[in-house]
């Protein structure tokens, strides 16, 4: 590794619609719900403008106009302002879907909900999966609100690569060796062409693809659905999107749960190292139950075991597998089928499957499950995740570690995550990115806000435990609720106390102790 180019560190796309069900992923069962256009009575309130800038009440007065989602939901569109600091430059749609309250013709509010990414499609979430994405309880007591945030899935969307240039940019295998200058200008380029497509191809928007504007446009919502408060769910990245919510609009805090929360002070670097730290982890966990089954590939000690995996990451680097669609399996696509099953304990039986096949010489396994992390299915992408992904990160995160930095994190990824540390370095792709980062990583403390619960899992790989513990010590209100376990996230997934403290917040109002711990 040339030591005048710094390395910079991939990070994980924390989509926590992930692996709801990992027999989806080998089956290829996945199916949408087809819309009907035909026009739904609204159950809207009248929306809510108190406090709204003359030159916005445009956008704060629209009417909803649903339509049926076959017989289970209703469909919507509210435009946006592209730019909410200049309205003037035009507008955006934002695709919006509500699954009625079940249990009651009069619910609490909506309940807007986020599956986090940056970029991962919340109308897909609540359409294909609501039960997964909340309980009972609340879906009986709540109309539950998905929505694609802009520049994802059905709203105005980021638009970088068709289907063949997208494979090439995800799958293709460098032609230089890993770690050389040669390698680093490589990749660098690809990323180039990559951000220089998203800007062809998307309409003006990218600039505009930021967190804060998303903030923003979940307040429209709020208050054209009619809420006086935001009530909100936000997983994974939406931890990050509630909290920014909560700085711009203290006063207008409902009742908010941030379930695997992203630290908002910390810079790019240190999330790509901390995220490579917690794969680890989360990989150790999973191979330590795996050596307890007669049907684990591995043998010996959990660190015999790694040291084996790591010897096979390294050799399908040498020598990648060929896939029957032609594609070639190297190590980052193994390491992108690792993370993707690490998102969930029931995906680990996935993951010896893949690890199996490998060893065989077999690369189909392990492709379906990197496919699945990148929402492909049939050579087609089902969402444009990988490019909101790219765009929100990069307007986002300020890249600015100096060598100095670079350098110590990547001796302290070797140190801590060495099975992981080779696969997880590379060229930032932001440092090409069209537009520089107009984001600011800092503490969000929301004063004044009611109060904010923040569930953390102990061995979350995606959204590393400490950074719940951080975000609640941030936030004047913030409430800390520990979920002991393996996985991403921690509500909605089996530990009836963590339910219960959520379902009670959520339908109540009564937020749980601080500091509760759920084994």
């Amino acid at each position: 590794m040339n030591p005048t180019r710094p390395r910079r560190f991939r990070r994980a796309a924390a989509v926590v619609a992930g692996l709801v069900a990992a027999s989806v992923v080998l089956s290829g069962c996945l199916s949408a719900m087809i819309p009907d256009a035909s026009p739904r009575p609204s159950s809207s309130k009248a929306a809510d403008t108190e406090g709204v800038a003359e030159n916005l009440l445009p956008y704060y007065e629209q009417t909803l106009e649903w339509s049926n989602c076959n017989e289970s939901f209703d469909c919507t569109t509210v435009t946006a302002p592209l730019d909410w600091a200049d309205p003037a430059k035009g507008d955006i749609e934002l695709s919006v879907i509500r699954s009625r309250a079940e249990g009651t013709a009069d619910p609490i509010g909506s309940l807007l909900t986020n599956p986090g990414g940056p970029g991962a499609s919340g109308v897909a979430l609540i359409r294909d999966s609501v039960a997964f994405a909340v309980s009972d309880p609340v879906r009986q007591q709540f109309d539950v609100i998905g929505f694609d945030p802009r520049g994802v899935g059905e709203s105005t969307s980021v638009t970088c690569y068709d289907a063949a240039d997208m494979d090439s940019y995800l799958y293709d295998i460098p032609e230089n060796a890993r770690g050389t200058e040669a390698w680093t200008d490589e990749l660098l380029e690809r990323h180039r062409a990559f951000g220089e497509a998203c800007d062809a191809n998307s309409d003006g928007i990218l600039p505009y693809i930021t967190t804060e504007n998303a903030a923003r446009d979940m307040d429209l919502l709020r208050a054209v659905l009619g809420d006086p408060e935001l009530n909100y769910l936000g997983y994974s990245y939406g931890t990050f999107l509630g909290a920014t919510y909560a700085k711009l609009f203290p006063e207008k805090v409902g009742r908010l749960v941030l379930d695997g929360a992203i630290d908002p002070s910390i810079s790019g670097l240190d999330v790509g190292i901390t995220q490579g730290v917690g794969f680890e982890s989360a990989l150790r966990a999973y191979m330590a139950d795996c050596l307890t089954d007669d049907e684990c590939p591995f043998r010996g000690t959990v660190d015999e075991a790694m040291a084996d995996l790591g010897a096979l990451l390294a050799s399908v680097d040498r020598d990648p597998i060929p896939d029957a669609d032609g594609r070639m399996l190297g190590a980052d696509s193994l390491m992108t089928a690792i993370v993707a099953a690490l998102y969930s304990q029931d995906s680990w039986s996935y993951l010896t499957m893949a690890l199996d096949d490998v060893l065989q010489g077999n690369a189909e396994i392990a492709f379906q499950l990197a496919d699945f992390y990148n929402n492909r299915q049939d050579g087609t992408y089902l969402d444009n995740q990988t490019e909101a992904f790219r765009a929100y990160n990069c307007m986002d995160y300020p890249v600015d570690a100096t060598e100095q930095q670079q350098a110590d994190a990547t001796a302290l990824l070797e140190a801590e995550a060495p099975t992981v540390a080779p696969y997880w370095q590379g060229p930032d792709p932001c440092e090409v990115w069209p537009y520089p980062a107009t984001g600011v990583r800092e503490r969000i403390t929301a004063d004044g806000a009611a109060p904010i619960v923040v569930v953390g899992t102990t061995n979350d790989p995606a959204t590393p435990y400490e950074w719940s513990v951080s975000l609640a010590e941030q936030l004047s209100s913030g409430v800390l609720v520990t979920r002991v376990g393996e996985g991403h996230t921690g509500y909605n997934k089996g530990n009836s106390c963590v339910d219960s403290a959520i379902e009670t917040y959520l339908l109540e109002g009564t937020p749980p102790q601080d500091g509760l711990r759920c084994e």
